[in-house]
């Protein structure tokens, strides 16, 4: 039975998947009046990632906060998205995101900044993998509206490698060589001329 199951595309055993972790961002608890009172349930908004450029978010609902957090965590899971890290720590280059009222700009920073962002946002970043990164939300402070936008910005964002791919180049050919950059004495003859 466990080959035919096999043969078919079955179930495979989940120990080689990738090992993730997971940030609760919020907890609404929201409330339906009926006629015989109120029925309490609750609303998780959670952040997965492997920290190496794959995140993704979720959200569940239910009865209890446990079931809520589960439900939220396997959403997150089945929607991941890949970020392009450059040297494996910041952005490429700066972006800006947009859902509804929710705006977010996120710059690139130098190494040793660490993540200055606010709430949602930084656990998006730290489920990422990103270690230098200056961000603003602009707008919404709505923890869904904030993770949104930043997942609008973080699909943007484009490596060297994709944009020359696209193009159909070398990276060599998209990126400026630093030994073409003009001397500081050549750039002040040009500007005195």
């Amino acid at each position: 039975m466990a080959e035919r199951d096999n043969r078919r595309g079955g179930r495979r055993d989940r120990d080689d998947t990738p090992e993730f972790a997971d940030r609760l961002v919020a907890i609404n608890r929201v409330s339906k009046t009926t006629k015989g009172g109120k029925n309490f349930g609750f609303a998780a908004l959670v952040v997965v990632g492997d920290q190496k450029g794959r995140v993704g978010f979720g959200k569940g609902k239910a009865k209890e906060v446990p079931e809520a957090i589960r439900k939220a965590t396997e959403a997150a899971k089945r929607g991941m998205i890949r970020v392009p890290l450059r040297e494996g720590r910041t952005l490429h280059h700066d972006i800006r995101g947009r859902h509804g009222a929710g705006k977010v700009v996120m710059r690139t920073a130098p190494q040793g900044t660490g993540i200055i962002a606010g709430g949602p946002m930084r656990a998006v970043f730290e489920m990422v993998g990103i270690q230098d990164v200056v961000a603003k939300s602009i707008g919404s402070q709505n923890p869904y509206n904030m993770i949104r936008a930043t997942f609008d910005g973080l699909t943007k964002e484009a490596s060297p490698r994709m944009v020359a791919q696209r193009r159909g180049k070398k990276v060599s050919d998209i990126l400026p060589k630093r030994d073409e950059a003009p001397a500081p004495e050549a750039a002040a003859e040009t500007e005195e001329a």
